[in-house]
């Protein structure tokens, strides 16, 4: 328990215009005993800016955990026109 209260989520913030953002996980962070910290990457966030946040389990975010599919109903495909139909 304690490796998880030191443990950090670190995000890079992309605005894709006006009221537009999207939150990228780009790594994890830890926090030593002198009060110092480690940050451990997976990508360098091209605007040069990090957020750090505290580590919360996939349990208390809602999200699904990696290789799961998030429920909800499954999303329809367009059906493909046959070839005679869509030059008309």
């Amino acid at each position: 328990m304690d490796d998880q209260r030191n443990m950090k989520t670190v995000y890079t913030v992309v605005d894709r215009g006006p009221g537009k953002s999207f939150w990228v996980r780009v790594g994890v962070g830890f926090v030593n005993k002198d009060g110092s910290w480690n940050l451990h990457l997976d990508a360098v966030p091209t605007n040069g800016k990090l957020q750090v946040r505290e580590w919360e389990p996939y349990e208390k975010r809602g999200d699904p955990p990696p290789g799961e599919t998030p429920p909800g109903p499954p999303r329809s495909r367009p059906r493909p026109q046959p070839a005679s139909e869509a030059l008309l």
